[in-house]
């Protein structure tokens, strides 16, 4: 048994060996595959148009870029401060939005193109669009920083284009926030308004109310001839106002009849409405709140925009590899046919 295993190992070492020799035979064969392959490969690599890859990188605003923002809000006037996530949130929405997406595809890209590519399918141009701008988002969960990259066959315009869709979603964000801002402002200065009418009204109804009591206390001291105030001691709160007003009277019909015309004439309750004052100055601040666009800002852009100079595809050196490979294997397969089909014919 032993005697056959080595005998079928002898065959088989000398059947390698026999394909190996073939090999070599036809060595210029295989070399001439792997050559036109090379030439293959390289040629596509030369001729194919190079993409290049501009990155845009965004991270959240700093508490100065959105200071302006919470300028006169604070819990005390019931506008509650914005955080720099809350801004930097709305940013976010803004630039990964389809919206967003689909007005730079209309306005930018689609210009862009030649005019017989524009005829093509929307879709199919729109699934081509979303390989050349990506929104890359952090690969951390605790980071905040995202990526914007474009690949096209300009490099000039891969980098504008970078550059203008991060600031068109920074413009989107800003007069998101500043109409949140003047909403929230107004209905703020809604609360006040009314605040401010009913203490009106409430200073209004206090003066009807103390013309009813000095009238009827005037009745009580002309019916008793009461003109002046005895030359008493009295407690002066007591004659003002009393147990709910019943010595008002003590005043005397003269000081009564006085205070009655007073009241009367007066034009304006305002300086005797409860907090009015107050009330008018938080209104008048709160509907003087304006946030000027250029003073905030609601993402940062974490370094400049590199114009691309070294195209990202092809990979030239993968392809004459891959070429070379591919006319290595086609020249192994050749000469193995070759040989199989020699063979069968000597046979």
């Amino acid at each position: 048994m032993q005697g056959d295993f080595r005998e079928e190992n002898n065959m088989g070492d000398f059947e390698f060996q026999k394909f190996v020799r073939a090999i070599l035979r036809q060595k210029f064969i295989i070399i001439a595959f792997v050559v036109l392959g090379a030439i293959a490969a390289a040629s596509y690599a030369f001729v194919v148009t190079p993409i290049y890859e501009a990155k845009a990188v965004v991270i959240s605003p700093t508490q100065n870029d959105i200071a302006n923002f919470n300028y006169g809000r604070t819990r005390e006037a019931e506008l509650a401060p914005y955080s720099i996530k809350d801004v930097y949130d709305i940013y976010i929405r803004r630039l990964q939005a389809e919206s967003l997406r689909r007005d730079f595809f209309y306005k930018v890209y689609l210009p862009s193109l030649p005019e017989e590519k524009r005829k093509n399918s929307r879709d199919a141009l729109y699934a081509e669009f979303s390989q050349v701008l990506r929104v890359v988002p952090p690969l951390k969960e605790t980071s905040d920083r995202y990526l914007v990259v474009v690949q096209t066959s300009d490099s000039e315009q891969a980098k504008k284009w970078a550059e203008a869709y991060i600031v068109q979603a920074g413009d989107l964000a800003k007069k998101e926030m500043i109409r949140n801002l003047s909403i929230e402002s107004e209905v703020r200065a809604r609360n006040l308004e009314q605040q401010i009418t009913s203490a009106r009204e409430t200073s209004r109804l206090a003066r009807e109310d103390s013309i009813v009591r000095l009238t009827e206390a005037l009745r009580i001291a002309e019916s008793i001839g009461l003109e002046k105030p005895p030359a008493i001691t009295v407690n002066q709160s007591v004659i003002a106002g009393g147990e709910s007003g019943q010595l008002t009277y003590m005043r005397g019909s003269l000081a009564l009849k006085a205070e009655i015309e007073n009241i009367q004439s007066r034009k304006s309750d305002d300086p005797f409405a409860d907090r009015l004052r107050e009330l008018q100055a938080k209104y008048n601040f709160v509907k003087g709140l304006k946030t000027d666009a250029a003073a905030v800002s609601v993402y940062r852009q974490d370094g400049d925009v590199e114009l691309p100079d070294t195209p990202v595809k092809p990979n030239k050196a993968l392809i004459l590899l891959f070429g070379i490979v591919s006319g290595l294997i086609l020249g192994l397969a050749f000469v193995l046919v070759r040989g199989f089909y020699s063979a069968k014919s000597g046979d």
